[in-house]
C-alpha cells in the first residue's frame, strides 16, 4: 500500500515526477526547435523535388534527425517486423494513435519512403510546418472538397510507389481500451486500389506524451512493430476494418506489458 502511494504521489502534478516531468517537456521542447533548425536546412531540397524524390529525401533526412532526437530525449526506438514488407509492391500502413509522439516515430522509421494523411492547419505552424508538408497528403476535415482532394491524391500517392501511412481512429486515443473505433476511409483507400494493409502497432508513447496532461513528457523506450500484410481484395472495405481492428486490438493487448 506504501509502495502504491509512493507511486501516486511522485506521478502526481505537483509531485517529484510531476515536477521532474515537465522540466523534460522543456527540455524536449528547446532540443526539438534546436534540432529543427539544422535539419530545415537539409529539407530545403524539398522545395526543388517532386514525388516520389521528395518523400524518399524527407524519409531520409527525417530518420537521421529522429534517430538523434529521440535518443537526446530519452525516447530510443525499437522496429520489429520490417521483413513483412515485401519489395516492388507498396502498402497502406495503419497505426494506432496515441500521443503527439506518434507521427515523429512513425514517418520517419517506415522501411521505405512514405507520405501520411495530415490536418491541413498544421502546415501553418512557422519553420515546422514546411517540413510537415512536405511528407503529408494535406487534408481540412471541415471541407468535403478537401477529403475529396485529399483521397484522389492519397491514390496518387499510392500509383506512384509510396506507402500511404494513416490513423484510422482520426484522433488521439484518450480512452484506456487498446484502440477508439477505427473510421473507414484507409480501408475504402485499401478496397478502391487493391493494396494490401500492413497493420503497425506504436508501444509507449502514450506513457511519453499523454494527451490528458499538459506541458509532460516522460523518457521511456519506444516501439514499432510492423504485423504481416492482409490483403483487400475480395473483401469489403467494412469487414476489412473490423479484420484489422481485430488484429490490432488483440496485439496491442497481448504486447502493452512488455
Amino acid at each position: 500500500m506504501q509502495e502504491t502511494n509512493n507511486k501516486k504521489n511522485f506521478n502526481s502534478p505537483l509531485g517529484i515526477g510531476g515536477v521532474l516531468f515537465r522540466i523534460c517537456a522543456l527540455w524536449a521542447l528547446l532540443l526539438f526547435a534546436a534540432t529543427l533548425l539544422v535539419a530545415i536546412l537539409f529539407y530545403s531540397a524539398c522545395f526543388f523535388l517532386d514525388d516520389p524524390a521528395k518523400a524518399k529525401w524527407h524519409r531520409k533526412v527525417s530518420r537521421v534527425w529522429m534517430t538523434v532526437y529521440l535518443n537526446l530525449i530519452g525516447c530510443p526506438l525499437t522496429v520489429r517486423g520490417k521483413e513483412n514488407f515485401i519489395d516492388d509492391t507498396n502498402y497502406i500502413v495503419v497505426c494506432n494513435h496515441n500521443s503527439l509522439m506518434d507521427v515523429p516515430v512513425s514517418t520517419p522509421f517506415m522501411p521505405r519512403a512514405n507520405k501520411t494523411i495530415a490536418k491541413k492547419s498544421f502546415a501553418k505552424v512557422p519553420v515546422f510546418g514546411w517540413v510537415y508538408q512536405f511528407g503529408s497528403v494535406l487534408v481540412d476535415r471541415n471541407s468535403d472538397a478537401s477529403r475529396r482532394k485529399s483521397y484522389e491524391e492519397m491514390k496518387h500517392m499510392l500509383r506512384i510507389g509510396l506507402d500511404m501511412v494513416i490513423y484510422p481512429e482520426g484522433t488521439r486515443n484518450r480512452t484506456n481500451d487498446p484502440l477508439k473505433k477505427f473510421y473507414g476511409g484507409a480501408f475504402r483507400l485499401a478496397a478502391d486500389t487493391g493494396k494490401p494493409i500492413i497493420p503497425a502497432v506504436l508501444f509507449h508513447t502514450k506513457k511519453v506524451l499523454p494527451a490528458n496532461r499538459f506541458f509532460y513528457f516522460r523518457p521511456h523506450k519506444l516501439e514499432m512493430h510492423f504485423l504481416p500484410a492482409v490483403a483487400s481484395t475480395n473483401i469489403s472495405a467494412e469487414e476489412l476494418k473490423n479484420k484489422i481492428f481485430t488484429i490490432m486490438w488483440d496485439y496491442y493487448s497481448s504486447h502493452d506489458h512488455q
